[in-house]
């Protein structure tokens, strides 16, 4: 559904996209992740075909950005991360022009306009002014408007920026219905965990170079090096647990947490079954309360593959 090969832009020395290769297929959720400045709105506003590369190739849905942008804009929504909007308008009204815009006509207006309204629970607002609507609202208000011609790709820059926690929460489980219903989206955020929980692929660009392309297991694997298991033992046995287990020879290290009776084991290189651990710990007769595997999030991962530097 998008696809880009070698997609540049530069502004004298600088290049705000060095050399972009992606693919999505349908139905991907690719969350697209990196610092203020690392080319994330670049490269959206070019696959909207609001702006052009310096040289490179992207094509959405089969079309080429250079020779197709109005069969590309019919398949395509696109959702910047700052809109204006007419604040003299109604919710309803704010919708029925847009639609009129893209040539939905009649009584199939009203409708489209209705069924948008509720997928983004907005139709309490309908008759509301948009200069009333909350930022959250607005937000969503903005997707609706980009879904009111049934566009099989999304572009959504930021869509939780600026939101409140409830906001969020609900941007993502609008996220997850789209998800549902296989569009294909591309989705720029700074909230990193809630990306995990919504898209099966992820890219990290800084400084307008792809970093990592894959899933969000791979780039776990690619950062963690070595598995850590949290020991929870009763406290008086933590000095004895962590000599035996220091002794084990798949563990690298064993450190006592900050907080609370556990002890942080951390396993050799290649070595991924921590049931040796429980093991070694029951049979040299200590009370074992827990043992589990540290996890490491999106945001780990992010520290783990950028470098922190900036256009």
């Amino acid at each position: 559904m998008i696809e880009t090969r070698d997609l540049t832009k530069q502004y004298g020395d600088l290049y705000a996209l060095n050399r972009l290769t992606l693919k999505l297929e349908p139905g991907d959720v690719y969350g697209f992740i990196g610092p203020n400045g690392a080319g994330k709105t670049t490269t959206m506003r070019i696959l909207a075909t609001l702006l052009n590369p310096s040289y490179g190739e992207a094509t959405v849905c089969g079309y080429s950005i250079y020779n197709n942008a109005k069969e590309i804009r019919r398949a395509m929504g696109y959702m910047p991360d700052f809109f204006g909007v007419y604040d003299d308008m109604k919710v309803i009204e704010y919708l029925e022009f847009f639609a009129a815009a893209y040539r939905i006509k009649g009584a199939e207006r009203r409708r489209k306009c209705e069924q948008v309204l509720e997928l983004v629970d907005l139709g309490y607002k309908r008759d509301a002014l948009v200069t009333s609507l909350s930022r959250g609202m607005t937000q969503r208000l903005g997707l609706a408007r980009v879904l009111l011609h049934e566009p099989q790709v999304l572009l959504l820059d930021e869509p939780a920026s600026g939101l409140d926690p409830r906001a969020r929460i609900e941007m993502r489980g609008l996220l997850k219905e789209l998800r549902n219903m296989k569009k294909t989206i591309l989705v720029s955020s700074h909230i990193l965990p809630e990306l995990a929980d919504i898209c099966n692929k992820i890219g990290i660009i800084e400084r307008g170079q792809l970093l990592f392309d894959g899933d969000v297991q791979t780039a776990i694997r690619q950062v963690q090096q070595h598995l850590v298991y949290q020991v929870g033992l009763p406290e008086e046995e933590m000095p004895r647990a962590r000599d035996s287990l220091q002794a084990h020879p798949d563990v690298i290290k064993v450190e006592p947490a900050e907080e609370g009776p556990f002890l942080h084991v951390t396993l050799k290189d290649g070595v991924f079954d921590g049931s040796s651990i429980a093991r070694t710990l029951v049979e040299n007769g200590f009370t074992l309360k827990m043992l589990r595997e540290e996890e490491i999030d999106l945001e780990d991962v992010f520290m783990g593959i950028t470098k922190g530097i900036t256009n």
